[in-house]
This record gives structure tokens, C-alpha cells and sequence, in this order.
């Protein structure tokens, strides 16, 4: 399995259900949902619009998790989340969804573009055999050839 191949996998899945849980490493809050914008040419990137209270603001190491809505497809990215002030970037990704949250528009002054700039991350494709489904079924040990495929990349 190439690597780009099941990082191609994943964008495709974030794309089908953008929501992942995000939280940063050096604090006790528990993670929370987000949902995670993408570009075509930026796969080592998510972008989410917040509000500037929002404990994610801070920015920092991170940590995020994924689950495809089919739940075949599981990842878990590590990174660095900052703010992108950048508002070539902000109309690039605004959408009706985000206005929905902000009232004020793009001029809202609690509006915030966070980036996440992926570093690494691992991922899980499970795509179980039919040999393997009947397993499960009756009884029977999975050979880890029946269970799909797996990955650890460096996006950094």
C-alpha cells in the first residue's frame, strides 16, 4: 500500500463527514468536535472556523481523531494548531454552514480561522474479508490479512 494512497482515503472520507475530535496536548479539557475544513492541494492541512474564547484558541500541539460515518475508516493526527489571519484564507473557505455561527460575517470580531498543520499521523482502513466476517459470525481467529489496512505516515 502506498502511503499517498490511504492518505488520498482519508481526505475522501473527511470530505464525506468533516467532524473530528481536536484537543491540545498540555491542558487537562477533554477533546472537542470540530468540523474540519479541507483544500485539494493542502493534504497536511485542516482549517476550522471558532470563536476567539473557544479553549482551542490558544493554539499548540494537538492531538485529533476521526471516524469515518461508514466506520470503516478510523485516524488519529498529531500537530500543531495556530491562528490563520490570513483572509484571502477565510473567504476561501467561508460557507453558509460557518455563517450560520457568525452572525456578524466574516467582519465578526469573535471570528477565528484555526490551521492545523498535521505532522503525523496513523490510520486504520478496516475492510474485514468475507473469510473474516464469517469468522465473526460463528467463531473463528482473523488473520490480520482479513482486517483491512493500516498505516503510520509522516505528513510534516
Amino acid at each position: 500500500m502506498a502511503e499517498h494512497d490511504i492518505i488520498d482515503r482519508f481526505f475522501r472520507a473527511l470530505k464525506h463527514s468533516p467532524f473530528i475530535m481536536i484537543g491540545l496536548d498540555d491542558t487537562p479539557d477533554h477533546s472537542q468536535p470540530m468540523t474540519a475544513q479541507t483544500l485539494e492541494d493542502r493534504q497536511n492541512r485542516l482549517w476550522f472556523f471558532t470563536s476567539r474564547d473557544n479553549r482551542l484558541a490558544v493554539g499548540g500541539a494537538a492531538m485529533a481523531q476521526f471516524v469515518s460515518k461508514e466506520h470503516d475508516f478510523f485516524a488519529c493526527l498529531h500537530g500543531t494548531l495556530s491562528a490563520d489571519e490570513d483572509r484571502a484564507m477565510v473567504d476561501r473557505l467561508w460557507s453558509k454552514q460557518v455563517e450560520a455561527w457568525f452572525p456578524g460575517g466574516k467582519d465578526d470580531p469573535k471570528l477565528l480561522l484555526l490551521r492545523y498543520d498535521v505532522e503525523s499521523a496513523e490510520f486504520w482502513e478496516g475492510d474485514v474479508s468475507l473469510t473474516g466476517q464469517v469468522k465473526m459470525l460463528f467463531g473463528g481467529t482473523i488473520k490480520p490479512s482479513e482486517t483491512g489496512e493500516h498505516a503510520e505516515v509522516s505528513l510534516g
